[in-house]
């Protein structure tokens, strides 16, 4: 007979208990959500209010901002919130929601980082075949299969979670509903439903980072026959999304890639792809791109002094 789940609410121990980290915690990552969600927003209107919104990349990257708001904001805002209470608690319901949520933006901003090197692969290797190649109507059915992986990977998730008993302990050893550690205080044996998880999660991340190395290998490669113009600004921009693909993938594939088990060091690694990689990659997308800066410069120019009007742009 299995045991009936009797928990209704979670203790997440977060991130510290001394009151003095806690605040220093609040101030940082309140900064950094709010520096997340003003980046975000600015590359989003600047992409949508110019010309730049017609090219793949860019459009791409609009899907990409938009999930690294949806993605964080599952996560953090609950973060910075408890960091200003003494009792940490998450109610099973949106613990379950968080778990979904957190899997499936993630799974949509891998699959949307994949369809990005797929489109600077075809930019720099196949360049008169661009147009056909990355026509809008292939681009909007990239980012419907985005959509659909991320739902494919979480579901599954959600699912073997969902028919974990809880009994005992409810106390987790973490500052959001992560599933590792919902295995650790589950009254049943975990170790198959680890292996699953391990196989969804773990499996994903190294293979799509694999992929993400090898067509960044074959774009540097095929580089090499360009001038040194164009060299430059392929690598400027190769280069911003592979370190953004470094800054998510390397500490989500540790804390996935590996028996089921948590560690202290799981909350610092989680910090990484949760808030700080999302946070960095407006700044990594703009400073290091001419375009992205024109664009937002005449969009906000017009904008702010109202220099004509803004559907000219497109």
């Amino acid at each position: 007979m299995g045991v009936i789940s009797n928990v209704t609410e979670f203790i997440l121990y977060g991130l510290s208990y001394d009151p003095n980290i806690q605040m220093f915690c609040f101030i940082f990552f309140l900064f950094c959500y709010i520096s997340l969600l003003i980046g975000n927003l600015l590359i989003l209107i600047s992409i949508h209010f110019s010309h730049l919104f017609h090219q793949p990349m860019y459009y791409f990257l609009s899907h990409l901002s938009s999930m690294d708001i949806y993605y964080t904001s599952s996560v953090t805002p609950k973060l910075i919130g408890d960091l200003l209470t003494e009792r940490k608690t998450i109610s099973y319901d949106f613990c379950m929601f968080q778990v979904f949520t957190m899997h499936f933006f993630a799974g949509i901003e891998v699959f949307i980082l994949t369809a990005m090197a797929f489109d600077r692969y075809v930019a720099i290797c196949k360049p008169l075949h661009y147009m056909v190649i990355m026509s809008r109507k292939k681009c909007n059915l990239l980012v419907l299969a985005a959509w659909a992986g991320g739902a494919a990977h979480s579901f599954p998730q959600l699912a073997m979670t969902l028919k974990l008993p809880f009994c005992g302990p409810n106390e987790i050893d973490h500052y959001f509903c992560d599933i590792f550690p919902l295995l650790k205080i589950a009254c049943t044996d975990t170790y198959i439903t680890g292996i699953l998880i391990v196989s969804n999660s773990g499996t994903l991340g190294l293979v799509v980072f694999v992929i993400l190395f090898v067509s960044y290998a074959i774009i540097l490669w095929t580089l090499r026959t360009h001038s040194a113009e164009g060299r430059r600004k392929a690598l400027s921009t190769c280069g911003s999304h592979f370190t953004v693909v470094v800054l998510f993938f390397a500490p989500a594939i540790f804390s996935y890639l590996r028996p089921p088990t948590t560690y202290p060091e799981d909350k610092v690694f989680a910090l990484f792809y949760t808030i700080i990689a999302p946070m960095f990659n407006p700044l990594i997308y703009t400073l290091r791109n001419t375009e992205m800066k024109n664009a937002m410069r005449k969009v906000w120019c017009q904008k702010l002094w109202g220099k004509g009007n803004l559907t000219q742009l497109h």
